[in-house]
């Protein structure tokens, strides 16, 4: 997670919201831009609902891969709130922490994709990965 520094935070000078391809583009002074799939805003929210109140309090955030950007409203001068087609708006994003996740992007990215790995889950909502047998059949992981 981002962390306090004595510099002050980027400020986005451009945000635009790409529905049809779910993206969230955001120019930063200085000149870097990134795009964010609304999924990846969306596992990565910084509400306690997803985060907890303190370290290995996370939630696993699953089928929300067609996760929608319904609205964004503006938070003062400093950040955003985001409201997503499944309900979730608690998430307040900050310009330090939108840059944090347009900066490592790539490592956030894996890092999801690895978690749902662990746990047997894809990316669909509902949907399992199926589970390989030694003999190399498909199982039935989770019991379902």
């Amino acid at each position: 997670m981002p962390q306090a520094s004595s510099s002050a935070a980027p400020v986005p000078t451009a945000i635009t919201v790409h529905r049809q391809s779910r993206l969230l583009e955001l120019e930063f002074e200085g000149g870097e831009r990134f795009e964010l799939p609304f999924e990846l805003l969306r596992v990565y929210s910084p509400s306690a609902e997803v985060r907890g109140h303190g370290p290995g309090q996370e939630t696993l955030q699953t089928g929300k891969r067609n996760v929608d950007l319904t609205a964004l409203e503006p938070v003062g001068n400093y950040a955003v709130q985001p409201h997503f087609s499944d309900s979730h708006n608690t998430g307040i994003y900050s310009w330090d922490y939108l840059y944090w996740l347009g900066s490592n992007q790539p490592e956030l990215w894996e890092n999801y994709l690895q978690r749902l790995d662990d746990a047997g889950l894809g990316r669909e909502a509902g949907r399992e990965l199926p589970m390989v047998a030694a003999g190399g059949q498909p199982g039935h992981g989770c019991g379902h």
